[in-house]
């Protein structure tokens, strides 16, 4: 029987179907010849050579069947606007949204103009061809006028300003005219001022073109009428004037010319350049990462642009003269952002610009690249214009016109441009290159660009009158349509080995290539790119990029590889799926995407409101999105959840979000088979099943995943592991549909290529067909490795026999029993080894535990495979069952001995297990398998495991912790925002107090990250931090955390995690810090005689503050940190108090939370359970002579006597500034000796608080304890917002005609700050004992410092009061090895406790 691939190839040669057969049968030869050797002397076959790849069939649904209907009109944004074709009303002036209104506020044109441009609506007959503003819409007329008449655009503008200069005086005195005579620059030139400066100039031009050369549309003179552009000129200031100029005078115009024939309405098209810096190409040379301009800059320079355009008087805006996508994207991003604040309809046109007979923009795109990069702005027309005469553009425009679905557009250039820079082509030239185009029905609208003037345009119109327009393309099924430099449409796609599927490449993923993680830690980009071009030479569609980890500034290196990429036509020239699991990571690298890329990924994990932001925001930018199959509740595992979750995100998104469906990659979640748990087994033929039904559910979608999870149990034997993905693609893709997978392209194998055996046991695993099939295919990966060994090692033929174990000494026997998972003969071998200990427990900690070691090993070191774990795991299981009656009976004996009953035991007394552990995926992550193997194979090892599950926030497993009372706590987490949340919760257990070791486990988890991040903030002798690599070195490390040996084990883990430390601070680069002199020197210089010092207060010296009654205070409190306590955050518009309770997740509960809330303060108040106390010191200050100090003084004499009482010592900033802004410190504020100079303190507490908590923990009511003590603290917060406006007011009275509200008085609008000791103006906590000394806070107002200068009651506040005007808050930061010596010896403290004090902001390692 021959094989379905070689009874093809004999037909090919036989029947001699092509030129290729001969060839593909000689190396069929050759390869059959090289495994009959392989055979003989049994080494591992060689690849089958794949000859000629045939496409297989696409899986078909019934909506692929669908027949393509006639287009009546261009694709319709989704707005409700466009779908109803509402007219535009050409009323600005109630366009109110903030962002409009500030840009009018700020506009150089003061006085009052018009900005509304309606006409009565009897102006003109009701039916087209007319047209009224306000009445008609223009996106309606527009359709109307295409789709009858090639209709003209207008011709060049600088040609038309260049010839009148011919025939003119039209030199730098003329362009300033009288408005800018005096202007501090040249601007001859600049063609968009005058509009302002020269306007019957600019108008004239725009008449010669309606009236002679007939054009239904006129574009603006504004190419460069942005903020950026005029930048040259110093001009940017003037940018709205520029466009409302240039578009109220194109109106005028139009109006003009309209009344003479209103059967040819004329319509303003407000013209969009695209600026003189570019967003995807570097300006330097040797930094391709460098840029001149971002994408946020661009939107914004855009968005003042198109205010002024359409308060000019604009019916249309044209993003046009494209050279580099990004920039395009930026301008339409800034048009939707205007058209979903008005809420209007305008209609966009789009014009790219192909610079050379390449057909590629500057940035490198063809031109179906192109509009697949901005087709989701749904502009009405799309064209070229620029850059080349008709005739050169003729190819280009064919391309276009094939695939554009919307109308089409062409204003070339007068020819190419002659030696002198001018233009050549004659009326009748161009129209005769133009008359192509109307001959082939390509265009619904032409006009002229460099070099045409109204003779020319007049010309194009007179033989295009003679053509029908281009007809919109048919209707057809949606498909996703991506592009890098080059476009792509996945629908249509068949990979290398001929299936209809999309190769995502997976080797620039962090997570997928331990080389590319390498050179991203090194910041080697450059050789990162090599990766990505050799995965587009193997054969990926897609480049997927992800660079999370927790040691990596994941914003900053997706920016930066995105930037590099964009540059690289070997990479860029496919679409990027841009990969992260932080939101602000994606949208980083998307903002320097000029393609359309895919974004991996959003889910319902974080709620239906983000879930549905995240998506528009997505949809505003273009791009695709994969959809994971999680929601509220965790991750699909069965079939019908992945169903279930894929369909409500789709209903969501299609239906709510109007995301397009064929923009849609739905991950119904790869999960791994073949771990040797049950419940895994049917992973894989769950995930085929869903995918069908998902695609029939959800129409127009793709469906995706993560193929290396599938055989993540088998990593280390690439040939079994492809064998899996094999037959999994097979079947996934041509029976079920799947679409889309990350992959490693270059080594995905075909169905055919596997050998028989094992695609027999591929297929068994993968189907789950027997119970044996994860053992069985145990075994050949043992065979395979073991040939793979035998190879690496020179050896010839592998022999693989049995081994006889069971000669060997008992403890070898039992180590070989774990290794290998063979049970049979463990009860007699641990009966064996029990009479040989001195203990049943020795026999657990020494030879079984030996045996578990190597296991660790051997896994981590990837030759033993997580079924094979498993199976170690329930020997140990079986060996520690056996031993439990002696370790009962040994207990018994001692309970006798001890005089004890040994019948008194406790039924929940658990101290015949090993040990307890805690096992948690923290907050926001919802992956657990990694943790359930961690469970069993902790339990397996009898180990207590309180596996409390996934999402589990800090606070409950803190809780958890004590009330399991573990003797170790485990972590666990995928996602890289996870690890954030892991240094929250050690932080959170020293604070607690907690005595456990801390486990860190978990796939973006890495051991110098728990090194760096993670112990710092718990690590002790007593209670390690440990990063955990595999599930096998868990029971290793509890072990050696809990027996006998933790004090070494612990010393040599401290040693590593030092050296780990050291290392990644080594390697730190572009942190630079002034030397502390050259930061002295370049301090903030307060001119005291321009502005004095604050009046001297109206009582100085100590005040006690103890009649403020709580009900005082309560206008004072700031509720917002209230429910951040209780973890309520509303999302935006309705984020903060009080519009939280307007929020539609969280303001039901945030509402009855703040009710319980003011109950509470209501019986606090009313039963005075609580009240409040304070002291506030105001003193005679000055800077002290070295300038780093503040000197109070007890009184006037003291300060002349220069007899200080008290020094505040101060730190000052010394990380290098990249503007010219000074090291600030707060000395700076005081002035100097000579000057009377004044500074304030207070520190006040609520106090009653602990009664309360006592009160309701005896009531077992944890509600209102936590309402408790979160009411203090506002209580306390707001007493000090209270005291600092007494002291302003009054007390002091600096500030004594202050009026500001409550509301104004949390948002600081008053003068000076209140900045705390221990906070980021002065970080130093010690500070407060110099205050405590000053104002006596313990003795007169019963606040009291702890050892680690914590303020008790924990309900208070601390402040220095600085009153000068231009004191302001800021962060120290990092500071140098110079100033803390200089600083300690300014205080007089030792190096070493000074050092400790300031650990947190050192920039170098403490001894």
């Amino acid at each position: 029987d021959l094989e379905d691939d070689m009874k093809c190839l004999v037909e090919r040669l036989v029947f001699n179907k092509d030129e290729e057969a001969t060839e593909d049968m000689l190396q069929r030869t050759g390869y059959e010849r090289a495994c009959s050797v392989a055979r003989k002397n049994k080494r591992p076959l060689p690849r089958k050579p794949r000859g000629k790849i045939m496409n297989k069939p696409r899986k078909m649904f019934d909506y692929d069947h669908i027949e393509p209907v006639p287009a009546t009109e261009p694709p319709l944004p989704t707005s409700d606007a466009a779908q109803n074709h509402v007219p535009n009303p050409y009323l600005n002036s109630k366009l109110t949204h903030e962002k409009v209104l500030e840009i009018r506020a700020k506009r150089s044109n003061k006085g009052d103009i018009n900005i509304d441009h309606a006409q009565a609506v009897d102006t003109y007959p009701e039916s087209f061809p007319y047209f009224v503003r306000g009445r008609d819409s223009a996106r309606r007329y527009i359709t109307s006028l295409f789709t009858t008449q090639i209709a003209i655009y207008d011709g060049a503008m600088g040609t038309m300003i260049q010839n009148y200069s011919k025939r003119n005086k039209l030199d730098e005195e003329e362009y300033r005219g009288e408005q800018f005579k005096d202007w501090s620059c040249n601007v001859k030139g600049n063609n968009d001022m005058l509009s302002i400066s020269q306007p019957q100039i600019i108008k004239d031009i725009y008449l010669g073109y309606l009236e002679e050369g007939g054009s239904n549309l006129i574009g603006t003179n504004t190419f460069s009428s942005t903020t950026i552009a005029m930048a040259d000129y110093e001009m940017e200031d003037y940018a709205y004037e520029l466009n409302y100029e240039g578009a109220r005078l194109a109106r005028e115009a139009c109006d003009e010319v309209t009344a003479k024939d209103p059967t040819k309405p004329r319509f303003v098209v407000g013209a969009i350049g695209p600026t003189n810096r570019t967003g995807s190409i570097s300006p330097s040379v040797e930094d391709p990462a460098a840029r001149n301009v971002t994408f946020d800059e661009l939107v914004e320079t855009y968005f003042e642009q198109i205010v002024g355009l359409m308060d000019g008087g604009s019916d249309i805006l044209m993003v046009e003269t494209i050279f580099d996508t990004l920039n395009a994207k930026a301008a339409l991003y800034a048009v939707g952002e205007y058209l979903e604040f008005s809420g209007l309809d305008i209609p966009v046109f789009v014009s790219g610009t192909l610079v050379d007979q390449s057909g590629r923009t500057l940035s490198g795109q063809t031109g179906e690249a192109f509009y697949a990069s901005i087709r989701h702005s749904k502009p009405m027309c799309v064209g070229l214009n620029c850059a080349l005469g008709a005739s050169h553009m003729k190819p280009f425009v064919e391309k276009l016109a094939n695939v554009v679905e919307c109308f089409m557009h062409v204003y070339s250039n007068a020819g190419l441009p002659n030696a002198m820079g001018g233009y050549d082509d004659t009326p009748e030239d161009m129209t005769r290159e133009n008359q192509e185009f109307f001959e082939a029905g390509w265009l619904n609208m032409v006009g002229g660009c460099c070099g045409s003037t109204p003779p020319h345009i007049k010309a194009i119109a007179a033989c295009a009158a003679n053509y029908k327009p281009r007809k919109l393309p048919d209707v057809g099924r949606p498909k996703m349509w991506l592009s890098g430099l080059e476009d792509l449409i996945v629908d249509d796609v068949h990979n290398h080995l001929g299936m209809p599927f999309l190769n995502v490449g997976e080797r620039c993923n962090i997570s997928g290539s331990i080389r590319f993680k390498k050179l991203m830690m090194a910041g080697d980009y450059a050789t990162a790119m090599d990766i990505a071009k050799k995965q587009v030479e193997d054969g990926a569609h897609v480049i997927d990029i992800n660079v999370d980890d927790g040691l990596l500034d994941g914003v900053a290196a997706m920016q930066k590889f995105v930037k590099i990429a964009v540059t690289e036509p070997d990479v860029c020239k496919v679409p990027f799926m841009l990969d992260a699991s932080k939101f602000e990571i994606v949208m980083a690298g998307l903002k320097w995407c000029q393609g359309k890329p895919i974004v991996n990924s959003i889910s319902l994990k974080v709620g239906e409101e983000l879930f549905k932001e995240q998506a528009t925001l997505l949809k505003k930018h273009g791009a695709a999105i994969v959809c994971m199959a999680f929601d509220e509740n965790g991750q699909a595992a069965t079939a019908d959840e992945k169903v279930r979750i894929c369909k409500r995100s789709y209903d969501i998104l299609v239906n709510e979000v109007k995301f397009p469906p064929e923009d849609i990659v739905f991950d119904p979640n790869v999960l791994t088979i073949g771990t040797g748990m049950e419940e895994h087994a049917n992973y894989g033929v769950d995930f085929i099943n869903a995918v069908k039904t998902i695609k029939e559910q959800c129409p127009y979608v793709k469906i995706s995943g993560g193929i290396s999870n599938l055989s993540f149990g088998f990593r280390g034997v690439t040939k079994i592991r492809e064998s899996i993905h094999s037959v999994f693609l097979h079947h996934a893709i041509l029976d079920s549909g799947m679409d889309v997978g990350i992959v490693n392209a270059h080594e995905m194998m075909m169905l055919e290529e596997i050998e028989a055996p094992l695609k027999k046991a591929c297929y068994d695993l993968v189907f789950n067909r027997n119970e044996e099939a994860t053992e069985v295919m145990l075994d050949l990966t043992t065979k395979e490795k073991a040939l793979l060994e035998a190879i690496k090692k020179g050896g010839g033929a592998v022999k693989i026999v049995e081994k006889s174990w069971r000669d060997l000494e008992i403890t070898k026997r039992l180590e070989h029993a774990l290794i290998n998972g063979i049970s049979q003969y463990v009860d007699g071998d641990v009966e064996i080894a029990r009479h040989k200990c001195d203990s049943p427990l020795h026999v657990i900690e020494g030879p079984l535990m030996d045996g578990m070691n190597t296991v660790g090993d051997l896994f981590g070191a990837g030759k033993m495979f997580l079924p094979q774990v498993i199976k170690s795991a329930r020997v140990m299981k079986k060996a520690v069952a056996y031993l439990l009656p002696y370790m009962d009976a040994e207990k018994r004996e001692k309970m006798i001995a001890e005089g004890k009953d040994p019948d008194d035991i406790d039924p929940n007394d658990d101290s015949n297990f090993a040990g307890s552990v805690l096992m948690a995926t923290v907050k926001g992550d919802v992956h657990d398998i990694g943790k359930n193997i961690v469970s069993v194979v902790l339990g397996c090892n009898n180990y207590k495991v309180y596996d409390i599950g996934v999402m589990v926030n800090c606070e409950t497993i803190l809780a958890k912790a004590k009330e399991y009372n573990v003797d170790v706590i485990g972590l666990s987490g995928l996602i890289t925002p996870s690890l954030d949340e892991m240094v929250d919760v050690a932080k959170e257990m020293s604070k607690a107090g907690f005595k456990q070791p801390l486990m860190i486990g978990g796939a973006t988890t890495s051991k110098m990250h728990t090194a760096v991040k993670v112990a710092p903030n718990y690590f002790t002798p007593d209670h390690p931090v440990i990063h955990v690599l595999d599930a096998s070195r868990s029971v290793t490390v509890v072990s050696s955390l809990l027996g006998s040996n933790k004090g070494e084990f612990v010393e040599d883990l401290t040693e590593e995690y030092d050296e780990l430390r050291e290392d990644y601070y080594a390697g730190l680069e572009d942190r630079y810090f002034l030397d502390f002199d050259k930061a002295k020197a370049a301090k903030k210089n307060i001119d005291f005689d321009a502005v004095p010092p604050a009046p001297t207060p109206n009582k100085l010296g100590i005040t006690v503050i103890d009649n403020v009654s709580l009900q005082d205070v309560v206008p004072y409190m700031d509720w917002n940190p209230f429910f951040q306590t209780w973890e309520l955050r509303g999302r935006y518009p309705n984020r903060g108090y009080p519009k939280i309770f307007d929020d539609e997740a969280v303001g039901s509960e945030a509402k009855k939370l703040f009710n319980d809330a003011q109950e509470l303060m209501k019986e606090i108040i009313a039963d005075k359970s609580m009240h409040l106390k304070g002291v506030v010191g105001q003193f005679a200050a000055n800077r002290s002579e070295c300038g780093e100090d503040v000197e109070i003084f007890k009184d006037e004499d003291a300060r002349s006597a220069g007899t200080p009482m008290h020094k505040f010592c101060m730190l000052r900033q010394q990380a290098e500034k990249e503007s010219e802004d000074p090291y600030l410190s707060q000395a700076d504020f005081i002035a100097p000796r000579g000057y009377k100079d004044h500074m304030g303190m207070f520190a006040v507490s609520c106090f009653g608080c602990d009664g309360l908590v006592a009160k309701y923990e005896a009531q077992n009511d944890d509600y209102n304890k936590i309402m408790s003590q979160a009411l203090a603290d506002r209580f306390v917060e707001a007493f000090a917002e209270y005291v600092h406006r007494e002291i302003r007011v009054n007390m002091w009275g600096y500030a004594k005609d202050e009026t500001l509200n409550e509301e104004d008085l949390l948002k600081i609008k008053y003068d000076g700050i209140r900045p705390a000791p221990g906070y980021p103006s002065q970080p130093d906590h010690t500070e407060k004992v110099t205050m405590w000394e000053s104002i006596k806070a313990e003795e007169l107002a019963g606040i009291e410092l702890s050892d680690s200068l914590s303020m008790m009651p924990a309900a208070s506040v601390s402040a220095l009061v600085f009153a000068h005007p231009q004191s302001q808050y800021f962060a120290v930061g990092q500071i140098g090895k110079d100033q803390v010596d200089d600083y300690a010896a300014r205080k007089k403290y030792e190096i070493s406790k000074m050092e400790r004090w300031l650990s947190p902001i050192l920039n170098y390692d403490r001894d």
